[in-house]
Formats: structure tokens, sequence, C-alpha cells
């Protein structure tokens, strides 16, 4: 896996497991507070979206996952 796919992977995974947690329908809900991951999430993405700076990406590039093509989200 290259950092690029496992940007697609995390987030989604994140949002929708802490959407999981934090609907009160859901089968595996634990508390209304995992909605705030949720939005922390979000933010996230939306601030990557303008800086093109990716805590996360930051994280895997340290952890030694390959970049991949066209990986411009570590380039900083």
């Amino acid at each position: 896996m290259t950092i690029t796919r496992l940007l697609r992977i995390i987030p989604g995974l994140f949002i929708l497991l802490s959407l999981a947690l934090g609907v009160e329908g859901s089968p595996l809900f634990v508390n209304k507070w995992w909605l705030a991951f949720t939005a922390f999430v979000g933010l996230n993405l939306l601030q990557f979206g303008f800086t093109n700076v990716c805590p996360m990406a930051l994280i895997l590039k340290k952890l030694g996952v390959p970049e991949g093509d066209g990986a411009a989200c570590c380039s900083r």
C-alpha cells in the first residue's frame, strides 16, 4: 500500500467507525460524542484540501510507507 491509497482508506474507515459508535440507532452505539471524531476527520480533510499538508501523510511517511505515484501530499 502507498500513502496515497491509505489517505483514502483511513479517513473513510474513521468516519464510518465513528458514525457507527456515535449514532443512537446503531447497534454499535457507545456515546454521541463519537460524532466529534467525525467532525475532526472532516476538518482535517478540509484543511488538507486548502493547504496540501496532511498530518496523517506525515505520520505514514515517518513509518516508512512508500509514497506511490502522484503523492503530492507528502512534499512538505
